[in-house]
Formats: structure tokens, C-alpha cells, sequence
């Protein structure tokens, strides 16, 4: 089993003729991930070619890819100051799952969009997020292919890069991964540690679960007391950010210390607290989920 996406996962890709866009459908094709559709305007009727042979129709407009193809999720890779107007598109288009890869979306805009999502029951992960891997099933977004392998823990970051090197290192060791989940670090986002620790329990082939986190909010310290009351899986976490000086951003827009709630002590203590061990360097988490499923 897995989280969010799996094989029956019917993706279409907005954006599909950029750069980017191109690149990263050519990659989750590869992968196996079922790519039925594509969305840019003005291009409907051209076909984006694939590896070995295959190919994905183009449409006009979010509406006639669904209406067309039966897709079930969407993957955006549009600039920021359209993105926003994208998730829209694919929300009442009658996808389930949008996925915002695009970096840089105004806040505002976000929050339009993530209230049209919610009243319409569509959940969006992200933005500015890398995406989401279900190994050996299906693969949206950027998350390397390379590095997964399919096997019993859910991990979710709102960090990409950590997610990669977490990733990394329990493959290394022979401990695959059910869905790999990179929630993104803007200050608005759609899917959280909370969303996803509630799935992973509820998943039959998630025996443990790596949650890292970094500097900024307190999702951290919230999901910390989730895990308490409702997770009956082993959690291992790790807080990125451990020597920022306060106030100063850190890679991500939520990643800013404010007072003392964002900082990674107070989350390193919120997780220890509430039974969760912490990690003090990545690799570190290897260790800590063998003890945990051991």
C-alpha cells in the first residue's frame, strides 16, 4: 500500500511544454507514473513524446484533459505568478490531488486557492514542494527515482533536499520506503505533518515513520502532540536549522524564527517530549528507525 498516489494514480502535468515541465513528465514516464494527459493553452492537439514509445495527449485546458483521459491528479509546474490560477483549474476540474511543485507563489494567492481546494474536497500538496514518491507505484514530482526503494516507512519533510538524504540513507541500509512525502516549506501550505501521519497510521505497510522538520511555526510542536494521542506506530524525527540566528531566513519562506516557538530546540524538546526520538545529524534517523522496528 501507500499514501496520496499509488498505481492507479491517472496524472495529467500543467505546464507540460516548459522546461521544467518536460523534463520531469519525461522522468515520472520513465518511472512508470500512468502520465495521460498534459495542459498548456494554445497547444491543445500536440502530443508530448516519451521514453520507449510513450506519450501523453495535450490539452487546452484542465477540463477536456479530465473530461478525456480520467485523470485522477494533477502536477504543476507553471510560474509563479499563474500557479495559483492553476490550482484553481485543476481543483474544479474533478482531480482529487494537485500537486504544486512551483516555487515563489504569492501567499494571497495561495489562500484563495487553498480555500476553493477544501470546499471543493481536493487536497493540494504544496507549493513550492518537491513532490511525492509511492515506490515501485508511482512518482509525481521531482523526488529522484534513483534513491527509493519499496518497504515499510513513510517519511514526510517539509524540507526536499533532507527528504532526498533521508531517503538515501535508509535505501542504503536495505530499509525501503512506502510513499516518500515533501510537504514543502512556504508559510501556506495544503497538506501537513498532521494529514500525513494520519494516512501513514492508517496504511497497512507503514510499520514506522520519519518526520523531519525544520525552523518556523509550530507544525512541528502540533504534530508532535498528534503522534501522542493518535499515532500507534514508531515515529523518528530530526529539526533542521539547529545554529540559525534568530530572524533570519533559512532556505525556505516559513523557515524564520519568531520568539521562541520556531526554534529547533523548542520543536527537538516538543518531539522528545512526546516520544519521539531526534535525530542529531540525518544520518543519524538510520539508527533510530532500526531500534524503532526492531
Amino acid at each position: 500500500m501507500a499514501i496520496f498516489i499509488d498505481s492507479d494514480t491517472r496524472l495529467v502535468v500543467q505546464g507540460i511544454t516548459g522546461r521544467d515541465g518536460s523534463f520531469h513528465t519525461y522522468q515520472m514516464m520513465e518511472y512508470g507514473t500512468q502520465v495521460v494527459a498534459g495542459v498548456t493553452p494554445g497547444k491543445g492537439g500536440q502530443t508530448f513524446e516519451g521514453p520507449d514509445g510513450k506519450s501523453a495527449p495535450i490539452f487546452n485546458s484542465m477540463d477536456e484533459a479530465v473530461a478525456q483521459t480520467g485523470a485522477n491528479t494533477s502536477v504543476i509546474y507553471v510560474p509563479p505568478a499563474f500557479a495559483a490560477n492553476a490550482i484553481l483549474e485543476a481543483a474544479d476540474s474533478g482531480v482529487s490531488l494537485v500537486v504544486a511543485i512551483t516555487e515563489g507563489v504569492p501567499v494571497l494567492d495561495m489562500a484563495r486557492a487553498h480555500a476553493f481546494a477544501r470546499d471543493r474536497g481536493v487536497r493540494i500538496l504544496g507549493p513550492n514542494c518537491p513532490g511525492l514518491i509511492s515506490p515501485g507505484k508511482s512518482k509525481v514530482g521531482i523526488l529522484p527515482a534513483q534513491i527509493v526503494m519499496e518497504g515499510p516507512v513513510g517519511v514526510v519533510s517539509r524540507s526536499g533536499t533532507l527528504t532526498y538524504e533521508a531517503v538515501f540513507q535508509l535505501t542504503s541500509v536495505g530499509l525501503g520506503q512506502t510513499t516518500c512525502v515533501g510537504i514543502g516549506g512556504d508559510p501556506l501550505i495544503g497538506t501537513n505533518f498532521i494529514d500525513c501521519l494520519e494516512a501513514f497510521n492508517q496504511d497497512g505497510d507503514t510499520a514506522a515513520i520519519v518526520m523531519i522538520g525544520e525552523i518556523g511555526g509550530t507544525d512541528e510542536q502540533e504534530a508532535a502532540e498528534y503522534v501522542r494521542e493518535h499515532v500507534r506506530k514508531p515515529v523518528v524525527g530530526f529539526i533542521a536549522g539547529r545554529t540559525a540566528p534568530p530572524g533570519r531566513r533559512m532556505g525556505h519562506a516559513g523557515a524564520i524564527i519568531s520568539g521562541s516557538a520556531g526554534t529547533a530546540e523548542d520543536k527537538i524538546k516538543a518531539f522528545e517530549e512526546n516520544g519521539i526520538p531526534v535525530a542529531k545529524r540525518p544520518a543519524d534517523i538510520v539508527g533510530l528507525i532500526q531500534e524503532a522496528l526492531a
